[in-house]
């Protein structure tokens, strides 16, 4: 931990969503959109073993069931949003050291039912079965 309370994996997160911020200043529209659907890919590329088929799975399923929903990063994680908000993303297990990654969706996102609900799922695997559940989710939360 550092001064600023800040763990090193924290600080590095900060410094990659400034990074991410600089690299679409000034670009606009289709722009924009290319330059972020690239750094998607880039950093989906850059993962390994179950975070890299994780994260590859659910780029297919936001590609096939929230299409209106635009990739990018946001801290270095593979997200999707809308109108510039997060409503989707996948939190690496690599990144900060975790036992598994999680796929999460925002307060944006259109889950909530009842007095309370879940936002975030650990994927430990990926099976037919968490496939069919995240399609399910990713439909509900983005109606």
């Amino acid at each position: 931990m550092s001064p600023s309370g800040f763990s090193a994996e924290e600080r590095a997160a900060m410094k990659q969503r400034s990074e991410e911020l600089r690299s679409t200043k000034g670009l606009k529209g289709a722009a924009k959109q290319a330059r972020e659907l690239e750094a998607c890919i880039e950093a989906i590329d850059g993962l390994e073993g179950t975070d890299h088929a994780v994260a590859i799975m659910l780029h297919r399923i936001m590609t096939d069931e929230a299409p209106q929903l635009a990739p990018k990063t946001w801290y270095g994680f593979p997200s999707y949003a809308k109108d510039g908000t997060v409503i989707v993303f996948y939190q690496q297990a690599s990144k900060f050291k975790t036992r598994y990654g999680t796929v999460n969706f925002s307060d944006e996102a259109t889950l909530g039912e009842g007095a309370m609900w879940a936002t975030s799922f650990a994927v430990v695997d990926v099976t037919a079965e968490v496939e069919q559940e995240l399609r399910a989710l990713v439909r509900k939360a983005t109606q």
